[in-house]
């Protein structure tokens, strides 16, 4: 089979591997249908994770078919179409039992990391009854691909974790496909007042027609006069950092005011300043994760009803074979306008 497979710092190659195969009763194989890029990928590619083996498939996001089925997974059969999540969950151990499933002390965050992905023709799912779901009917493939992660890491880590609430004050610092997914899943709780800041005015522009009631440009503007003339002067109620740089962690800390939520969603790489002798007075919550999935049946049913309007994050498709042009489209998003991409596993 074909795989996207990574051998170091800025090495990846479009290659044959060998077919996957059970290795525990838990197993399924599947064959993928639909799956993405994520900017965690990007960041394996440039080096940010050197733990990383060379010679895995990278890949945690997607859409797939079962294949074969291990002799104690009880919840899918052969031909079962599943969207298979980016955390793997044992389902007993204590994180599980606590539903900090990212935790899990025989699966978290695996694919693509710990054990080869699914940017490839075939997979090895592990803890299969509790790592996949079914997808009904009425959601596409495609939009599927969003609920393995971007939409369910915005919802908790940045919309749960910041708490926001009805009547808030919110501002997403960054308009990737996290950002994105901030700004559609905090419209389940009815905040007053959504604001958007990125360097980007394209993504910009579409966060304005997914729900956002201001944008800000950061490359043009100073960004905290900006945010008080919207908020007033003391800012905002939830800061959600979702890109993972110091800057954008600078500008969370500096509008987020007293009592509010600072929540993190961001892949950082490199320390923060983080301004302790300014902030202990402020009363803040200030929240870090790793998405657990636990929200991804909800909102499978929300996405069912096609009121998300997930599609709409979708900016390029490709086939299987053409995975290496897909990743320099991502790497260059800005200038390609890319937001999400769709890998589809047809090598024709």
């Amino acid at each position: 089979m074909k795989a996207l497979v990574y051998y170091g710092d800025h090495d990846i190659r479009f290659e044959e591997k060998a077919k996957p195969s059970i290795q525990n009763s838990s197993d399924v194989i599947v064959k993928i249908l639909k799956t993405t890029i994520c900017g965690t990928d990007l960041g394996i590619y440039k080096g940010k994770n050197p733990e990383i083996d060379p010679g895995r498939v990278l890949g945690h996001e997607g859409v797939a078919v079962i294949e074969e089925v291990g002799d104690g997974v009880k919840n899918f059969k052969v031909g079962d179409k599943v969207l298979i999540s980016c955390i793997t969950s044992c389902g007993t151990c204590e994180y599980c039992k606590k539903q900090l499933y990212a935790h899990c002390k025989d699966g978290g965050w695996i694919l693509g990391y710990m054990i080869d992905g699914i940017q490839t023709e075939y997979a090895r799912i592990p803890h299969a009854d509790n790592s996949l779901y079914k997808i009904p009917s009425t959601i596409d493939d495609e939009v599927a691909v969003m609920l393995s992660d971007i939409l369910p890491t915005g919802h908790e880590i940045g919309v749960q974790y910041g708490d926001v609430k009805p009547g808030d004050i919110i501002a997403i610092v960054g308009a990737g496909p996290v950002g994105m997914s901030v700004l559609l899943t905090s419209q389940f709780y009815s905040p007053s007042t959504i604001i958007v800041i990125d360097l980007d005015q394209n993504r910009l522009d579409m966060a304005k027609e997914l729900g956002a009631t201001h944008v800000i440009n950061s490359g043009d503007t100073n960004v905290e006069e900006a945010v008080k003339a919207i908020a007033g002067e003391e800012g905002v109620d939830v800061a959600i950092e979702a890109v993972g740089i110091p800057a954008t962690w600078d500008i969370c800390q500096k509008i987020v005011k007293p009592g509010g939520h600072l929540a993190n969603v961001g892949v950082h790489g490199k320390s923060v300043n983080f301004e302790i002798e300014k902030l202990w007075i402020k009363n803040l919550t200030i929240t870090t994760g790793l998405v657990n999935t636990n929200t991804t049946p909800m909102l499978l049913k929300a996405a069912a009803t096609n009121k998300l309007p997930l599609s709409k994050l979708i900016t390029h498709r490709f086939k299987l074979s053409e995975i290496m042009k897909a990743y320099d489209v991502f790497m260059n998003g800005s200038k390609e306008k890319a937001l999400k991409i769709i890998i589809d596993n047809d090598l024709s």
